[in-house]
């Protein structure tokens, strides 16, 4: 887990669980979103003030393994890291670990396309944005 260089704390909530008593593979979906706009957030591309409407992304594709099941009160992170950055898409990397022993609970790869809400259309990747993720990545 060493090659990302942002992760954002998560709590696994007692409504995550479904009835074995670990949590829902949906829920999964949640921790990524959150962790990645904290993600667009540290890198300043949009501020937690800002409508949602105005971020510019849909998520295109999203593929996620599960490795280990995750559970009430476990102490849990989620790692994010930009892979590639298209024309119109940027490709994601996430993984959940557990925060004290590294280890891989579920990992998985989102593909955000670039957006105009007000036209409704797709829409390059904004150069400031591109700038700012291959500086913090190494891209």
């Amino acid at each position: 887990m060493s090659d990302y260089k942002f992760f954002h704390p998560t709590e696994v909530r007692y409504g995550d669980l479904d009835p074995q008593g670990h949590v829902n593979n949906a829920k999964y979906l949640t921790y990524f979103e959150q962790a990645r706009v904290y993600y667009f957030m540290q890198l300043g591309l949009f501020s937690k003030d800002q409508s949602f409407m105005e971020i510019g992304v849909i998520v295109a594709d999203i593929h996620i393994v599960y490795r280990a099941p995750t559970h009430y009160g476990d102490k849990v992170k989620a790692g994010v890291k930009v892979t590639k950055i298209g024309n119109k898409s940027i490709t994601v990397e996430q993984c959940i670990t557990d925060a004290d022993t590294g280890r891989i609970m579920a990992q998985g790869e989102v593909v955000l396309v670039t957006f105009d809400y007000e036209g409704l259309k797709t829409i390059s990747v904004p150069d400031e944005w591109r700038k700012k993720i291959s500086e913090f990545e190494n891209l």
